[in-house]
């Protein structure tokens, strides 16, 4: 069963339990794995792949999270905890990110295969790591591990 099909039986599994919470962020999830097929010229009856389906809920995750900076910044704990709600919910079908420890590590082993540690290739460096490292750690976390390791 594909990520796109557990999402729409979560929907129903929702509706029977009453979870109103889980069941606002599956049907928004269908809505945006619909946009986004309709986005690749496909029909809406169409079902994502899992990675097309993980990048969706990636990008759904990364609006929680923002959203939950601007209200905490706003001091609207309410919404805060809203939205903190949902990003659990999101990240229930996210694969697990990497520890700081294990990226750390990565990190390293990858500053060592290099000749030169440019300073002004540091951006370079950054995206190399985030193609490896795809889906598997946060982007902000792999920059402040090379900002502290990249000298």
């Amino acid at each position: 069963m594909t990520l796109h099909e557990q999402i729409k039986n979560n929907i129903k599994e929702s509706m029977k339990s009453g979870d109103k919470v889980r069941l606002e962020v599956m049907r928004g999830l269908v809505t945006a794995f619909t946009n986004e097929l309709v986005a690749t010229k496909r029909t809406p009856q169409d079902l994502l792949t899992d990675e097309e389906a993980i990048k969706v809920i990636t990008r759904a995750s990364k609006q929680r999270k923002d959203s939950i900076e601007q209200f905490t910044k706003g001091d609207r704990m309410d919404l805060v905890d809203i939205e903190t709600d949902q990003l659990h919910i999101l990240e229930e079908f996210l694969p697990k990110l990497m520890e700081i420890g294990e990226i750390e590590e990565f990190v390293k082993g990858k500053i060592e295969e290099l000749p030169t540690k440019d300073v002004s290739k540091k951006g370079m460096f950054i995206a190399s790591i985030m193609k490896d490292l795809k889906g598997k750690a946060d982007g902000a976390i792999v920059k402040e591990v090379v900002d502290k390791l990249f000298v």
